[in-house]
């Protein structure tokens, strides 16, 4: 074998092994962004929601219209936000304002026991569910991603080939302090 030979094989090793390495993150890339679209329906479920949500409480209290002025404005934040940072911190927003609409509801037993405002308050509770496992999923699937750019030899390639790290979906400052106290029993109206 001649040396050019030699060359070519292992040129030849080298871009294999580098269009592998780009198809594995595209890949990855890609189910990150699909992950991502997965917590884009649950919140656009969450956003059809929230109308007849504060309408059903209004209904009783309809004092409370700072309250409501502060869901509507942060619902209509959360659905003009359209970077993964931008969403995570809106929908950070969205979900303080609904516990303080949800505690407004507290104060009312004829709205708590309102068959509406519990068929409304146990969508809701799915739907917080789901986009928690949405939330959990993307995650994975960043955390997943970020390891293989970060990984040898991917390393050598990832910069050169235009793939950054993503970030993953955290909770907000209102999220954490909320997920940190403890769960309310009620065992009545």
């Amino acid at each position: 074998m001649s040396t050019s030979t030699i060359i070519l094989i292992v040129v030849g090793v080298i871009v294999l092994f580098a269009i592998m390495i780009f198809n594995r993150l595209v890949a990855l890339r890609q189910a990150c962004k699909n992950a991502f679209s997965d917590i884009d329906v649950q919140l656009k479920q969450r956003h059809d929601l929230i109308p007849n949500l504060v309408e059903t409480v209004k209904g009783y209290a309809a004092h409370e219209s700072g309250v409501f002025t502060k869901v509507t404005e942060a619902r209509a934040s959360a659905m003009r936000a359209t970077t993964p940072g931008d969403k995570m911190a809106a929908e950070g927003a969205l979900t303080g304002a609904l516990a303080n609409l949800m505690a407004v509801a507290e104060n009312y037993p004829q709205l708590k026991a309102n068959e509406n405002f519990m068929q409304l308050q146990g969508e809701l509770a799915d739907l917080e569910n789901k986009i928690a496992a949405s939330r959990r999923f993307f995650n994975n699937a960043v955390a997943e991603y970020n390891t293989s750019i970060g990984q040898f030899p991917a390393v050598l390639f990832a910069g050169m080939f235009g793939f950054k790290t993503e970030d993953m979906y955290a909770m907000d400052a209102a999220e954490k302090a909320e997920a940190n106290q403890p769960p309310k029993v009620s065992f009545g109206s």
